[in-house]
């Protein structure tokens, strides 16, 4: 079973595979996809969960099986080896496939993405916290869960812009607790494995983007760099964890320059 997809660009230029976040879907990409126009071949899928990707078999909501249903997706639109950009639960998807299937990824541009948990205590109440989320939505109270979500410190700069808040929560409302719920267990990070031990077999070039005021993840890319050689980070100024919706401009011009460097590099 593939996901729902969209498509768009110049199919004879570099293949751009984009993966949204958590309670995210295809659409969350439009302004990027615009940004780049016909200098790239995008394709946004929904991942498991969401958007238009629901009812699908329990195993399609882990980390191994949204990968498997990324890669079904890309052999429908026969395309090889794109450039994988991933945003959060998106990038960490995106490291996955890249270290688990390095044969279908030509390069990773990571925005505020993580390896995972390493402590397995840390990672046991990460998905017991996961779990009471999950229990949340499956209650019906979207909009308590969305008030708690974007009430975040994580999410403090994105609050600041009261239009892209409201854009982004109007957005969100239009999931399905359930599948959501589904998704948060088996892709949250308590649910997925730990592949900080695996990051120094990384075989592609890997830009990890972060914002400003988002130290947290500012701090993992950092770490990350410094276990592969592969990987170098980007800093986008006066941003916080969703630097794309928030700084959509300097995200494109990381993006561009990764895009240009790396077909560069392939060819």
């Amino acid at each position: 079973m593939c996901l729902n997809y969209g498509v768009s660009g110049d199919r004879r230029s570099p293949a751009v595979l984009l993966l949204h976040g958590f309670m995210g879907s295809s659409a969350d990409w439009r302004d990027v996809m615009a940004g780049i126009g016909d200098r790239g071949f995008h394709i946004a899928p929904d991942l498991p969960g969401h958007g238009a990707s629901l009812g699908f078999e329990p195993e399609s909501y882990t980390i191994e099986g949204s990968a498997r249903a990324v890669i079904r997706t890309l052999d429908e639109l026969e395309v090889e080896r794109p450039m994988i950009a991933g945003y959060s639960m998106g990038g960490r998807l995106a490291l996955y496939l890249a270290l688990r299937y390095p044969e279908r990824c030509a390069g990773l541009f990571l925005e505020s993405a993580s390896p995972g948990i390493e402590s397995d205590e840390e990672r046991e109440a990460r998905r017991a916290a996961d779990e009471e989320k999950a229990g949340r939505l499956e209650s019906g109270d979207l909009e308590g869960f969305l008030r708690a979500w974007y009430g975040q410190p994580l999410f403090a700069p994105l609050a600041r812009n009261e239009g892209l808040l409201g854009r982004t929560v109007a957005a969100r409302r239009r999931n399905d607790p359930g599948e959501l719920a589904r998704s948060l267990r088996g892709m949250g990070v308590g649910g997925q494995p730990s592949l900080w031990e695996e990051l120094e077999h990384l075989r592609v070039p890997v830009l990890a983007v972060v914002g400003e005021l988002d130290a947290k993840f500012a701090g993992i890319a950092l770490r990350m760099a410094g276990v592969s050689s592969k990987m170098r980070t980007g800093l986008v100024p006066d941003a916080g964890h969703n630097v794309h919706a928030e700084k959509t401009g300097a995200y494109l011009v990381l993006l561009e320059s990764f895009l240009e460097g790396s077909t560069l590099r392939a060819g």
